[in-house]
């Protein structure tokens, strides 16, 4: 598994155990589109590891939020760094 998950309400919790590289990004969106599937929650938060982030992280989680968006789901990020909020950022307006 790339991701873990924990459930808090109607809250979807999912941490990427590591950064991403081409080869995994599609297994973990994969995994995130699965939990959202199985646990219908109102709002999704990522964690993403510490650091720079990796253009596959950034394509993963942007993924997920494309996909969240189209099923109405909020996903916000938790604890990233600044590089990664504005990268997510400029890429969701």
């Amino acid at each position: 598994m790339l991701t873990s998950h924990s459930l808090d309400g109607d809250t979807l919790h999912v941490t990427l155990r590591h950064s991403l590289d081409i080869a995994t990004r599609a297994a973990a969106a994969l995994e995130i589109e699965a939990l959202v599937h199985a646990h219908r929650p109102r709002q999704v938060v990522v964690q993403v590891p510490a650091g720079e982030p990796t253009p596959a992280t950034l394509s993963t989680v942007l993924r997920a939020h494309r996909m969240c968006a189209g099923l109405g789901v909020p996903l916000t990020l938790a604890d990233a760094g600044t590089a990664m909020q504005r990268l997510f950022a400029a890429n969701t307006m």
